[in-house]
């Protein structure tokens, strides 16, 4: 019985870990895309419905023009909403759709700061990134049921290996991927920026702008969904030459964005 189980959970594991990201990773996809497309819309909808919609013309615009100039390069049509929001976050979810928050809007400079974090999240998107971390957190549950089915632990020490093994998937598993999501949404949003025409050199300085906004609150970056962000920036500055490149093909091509704050 036990043979049984472990080699079920080793067949579904094989045929799920099969597609790879843009960036050449190997992902684990349990969910079909479809289910989380109708979830990001879900998501959408209910935030318009809760949340503030800014209505000031100049700042629509601004992010209208700098989210068009990257979407443009992926296709699709993308609803972008601006909230009324001062923390500095934005967003772009499964199903083609970008929230961006006015604390970022008063932060950013320019539109090639803009474009630095919205080409990031679109990097999520077309990554699958949500998808492969639903994926991560029902095999890490698979898992732990698994051997929690087949070891029976009944003894208090069998009960504190099963725990630690949860805090294991959290921290092991799940985490770490959420920040090799990000640091591959950096890679992805940089070189979607630089296709649009937008200037690269900028990103490192929006996440100069964001470290020194956070004032040192950022979690250890041990236990944390996101890089430091003084990895951030080192990663950023390693991939600028070939960011540089292809914006210089894009501006030679005509794509010169002006989206004025």
């Amino acid at each position: 019985m036990k043979l049984r189980l472990l080699c079920a959970l080793s067949i579904i594991m094989t045929l799920t870990a099969c597609a790879t990201s843009p960036m050449g990773r190997s992902q684990l996809i349990f969910m079909p895309d479809s289910e989380v497309d109708a979830m990001g819309l879900q998501a959408f909808t209910n935030l318009k419905n809760e949340k503030q919609i800014n209505q000031d013309p100049k700042e629509n615009q601004f992010v209208t023009c700098v989210a068009d100039a990257i979407t443009h390069e992926v296709g699709g049509n993308w609803e972008v909403v601006v909230f009324e929001d001062n923390t500095l976050n934005a967003f772009a979810l499964p199903g083609q759709k970008i929230g961006v928050h006015t604390g970022l809007v008063e932060l950013v400079d320019n539109q090639d700061q803009l474009a630095a974090v919205i080409g990031h999240e679109i990097g999520h998107v077309l990554a699958r990134h949500s998808n492969e971390r639903m994926s991560q957190k029902m095999g890490a549950q698979m898992g732990i049921a698994l051997i929690a089915a087949v070891a029976a632990p009944t003894t208090p020490m069998g009960q504190t290996a099963v725990s630690l093994l949860g805090v294991g998937a959290q921290y092991g598993i799940i985490m770490p991927f959420s920040r090799l999501h990000e640091s591959e949404a950096d890679m992805m949003g940089i070189e979607l920026m630089a296709k649009a025409g937008f200037n690269p050199a900028e990103s490192i300085t929006l996440w100069q702008k964001m470290a020194q906004a956070s004032q040192g609150a950022q979690p250890v970056e041990f236990l944390s969904t996101h890089p430091s962000h003084e990895t951030r920036i080192d990663d950023l500055r390693a991939h600028l030459p070939k960011a540089n490149a292809l914006m210089r093909q894009a501006q030679a091509a005509g794509k010169q964005p002006k989206c004025v704050k």
